[in-house]
């Protein structure tokens, strides 16, 4: 437009000069190829020029306009995260031991294989043990059976009291020593310490097996999984037992919904941190003992928070912070206004406004780099 109007009267200066005396003429002047003449014409040109610059800047006869994007500020909730990091790990991951040294004399489970608490994976060679328990148990019952005619003698007032206390001393003694014998013979049985999943079987049977740091097998159970890490001593009144927390397996792809289990009551003075264990649910059994987990722990919330997308938030030179709104709002245009702002938190890619500006504010979004206070917004 401006070079539209410099055009315009550019012309109307030419046929203005045409008007006057052939010697003021442009195309007589060139013809003449007169130097002096023809620098002094176009000083005189570039003089009009100016002027007619100096009359649009007073005029301001248009501003500058800017297609920019915008949004509508509302209340809304907002949460800040505490983000960190953690390893998913269970309680019930153990490898199994014998309790007595000896040949494997029987292997029940592959790997795989899902048992029950209680369940006999295997049997260790008893080494003639059981032979030992089968002759107590002969001894016992033929002491039950003398001590319960002595004291049917005794009831019947025959015999002597030391005969009978004799008797029962003996029963009881054998009858401790089967008891013994037998959690020996136990012992040889391997069984499941609790219900789970046998990951991985590290034996063959006719094996000397003893306790070792390799173990028998590996046996998990995933239905009990929660994610252990550190968390700064400055969070240790922000986080309670039930917190809710987002933990996301960086290896899935996948996000679970957790609660704070354990917090705990030590200061490591070497980091300034502290222990807390998340319980994680595990529906689809996809969690393993010792995945990255990456946790959002909610530390701040507040329910009725103006935020915008922190991008739009500036600073200008003297460190105040600020945003552009849309003033005069008609329909799809306005006028740029800059508004001084308090910033709070900030979450992911949202900051959250503590002053400045009020629910149904129109801010830009998009081509903030490119305004300015009063410029013409079209949106």
């Amino acid at each position: 437009m401006r070079k539209i109007l410099l055009t315009a009267f550019l012309s109307l200066a030419i046929l203005s000069c045409s008007k006057k005396e052939n010697s003021d003429n442009i195309d007589d002047l060139i013809s003449a190829k007169n130097p002096t003449a023809l620098q002094t014409k176009k000083a005189a040109l570039q003089a009009d020029i100016a002027k007619i610059d100096e009359a649009l800047a007073a005029l301001n006869v248009k501003k500058d306009e800017a297609l920019v994007s915008v949004m509508t500020v509302k209340d809304t909730v907002f949460n800040h995260y505490l983000d960190i990091q953690g390893n998913v790990d269970t309680k019930e991951n153990v490898l199994v031991q014998p309790e007595m040294p000896g040949t494997l004399t029987s292997l029940t489970v592959r790997a795989g294989q899902r048992v029950g608490k209680g369940q006999i994976l295997g049997r260790v060679d008893d080494g003639g043990l059981s032979q030992q328990v089968a002759s107590i148990e002969t001894q016992y019952q033929l002491a039950k059976t003398t001590f319960e005619r002595q004291k049917n003698l005794w009831n019947q007032k025959i015999g002597s009291e030391i005969q009978y206390l004799q008797a029962q001393t003996q029963m009881i003694s054998l009858q401790k020593q089967v008891a013994q014998a037998k959690a020996q013979l136990a012992k040889t049985l391997i069984r499941a310490p609790f219900s789970g999943t046998i990951d991985e079987v590290f034996v063959e049977r006719g094996e000397v097996v003893s306790a070792s740091p390799q173990g028998l097998m590996r046996i998990v159970n995933l239905s009990q999984m929660y994610v252990s890490t550190t968390v700064p001593e400055s969070y240790i009144g922000k986080l309670k037992v039930g917190t809710i927390v987002d933990v996301y397996l960086t290896s899935l792809g996948k996000t679970y919904k957790g609660k704070v289990r354990q917090v705990g009551n030590y200061i490591n003075p070497n980091n300034r941190s502290f222990g807390i264990e998340v319980s994680v649910p595990n529906p689809e059994n996809l969690l393993r003992p010792n995945q990255v987990a990456k946790l959002k722990i909610i530390d701040y919330t507040n329910p009725k928070a103006i935020t915008v997308p922190t991008n739009v938030v500036q600073e200008d030179g003297e460190g105040n912070k600020f945003v552009f709104t849309v003033s005069n709002s008609n329909g799809k245009t306005g006028t740029a206004k800059k508004v001084l702002v308090k910033v709070g938190k900030s979450s992911g890619n949202v900051t959250e406004i503590a002053s400045g500006l009020n629910p149904d504010d129109i801010i830009v979004t998009e081509g903030v780099n490119t305004i300015s206070e009063g410029m013409k917004l079209n949106f």
